[in-house]
């Protein structure tokens, strides 16, 4: 299943200038999804972050593998869950690898590990091109707003 940004916006409450997927290019409900994150040199962390040599946040890699994830838990549970917050718990093993650039296409990989009620674990990765750009594993809470 594809989701598109109207869709995503419909998921998850994240907006501009915090909400960092464009698109899912894959979703198996309470499996995994595929996420994408068009990078362009208009976003505002690039500002300051470093304004020589623009660089993507790594934090905001992660956020972008933990708003795939929100957006897999969300349609893997159904209309009544579109709109909850998803707060992250705990990250683990997190690992920079290539630095993101302006122009860039992340492609972000999550993958389901388990769940126990509200609380889910993932495994994340996120690639520009073929080459492994960041790795994570964390996990999240659903919760009502």
């Amino acid at each position: 299943m594809q989701i598109d940004i109207n869709r995503i916006k419909e998921l998850i409450p994240h907006r501009y200038p915090f909400l960092l997927i464009d698109g899912i290019q894959t979703l198996t409900p309470n499996e995994s999804a595929t996420g994408i994150k068009n990078v362009s040199v208009n976003e505002p962390f690039f500002e300051g972050h470093f304004p020589d040599r623009p660089v993507m946040p790594g934090v905001l890699i992660i956020e972008s593998m933990a708003q795939t994830a929100g957006c897999l838990v969300v349609a893997s549970l159904g209309r009544e869950s579109e709109g909850k917050l998803v707060y992250f718990m705990t990250i683990e093993n997190a690992r920079f690898r290539k630095p993101v650039v302006p122009g860039d296409r992340l492609v972000i990989n999550v993958q389901k590990l388990r769940s126990r009620g509200s609380v889910f674990k993932f495994s994340g990765k996120a690639f520009v091109g073929e080459v492994l750009a960041a790795e994570a594993t964390f996990s999240a809470m659903i919760v009502d707003k």
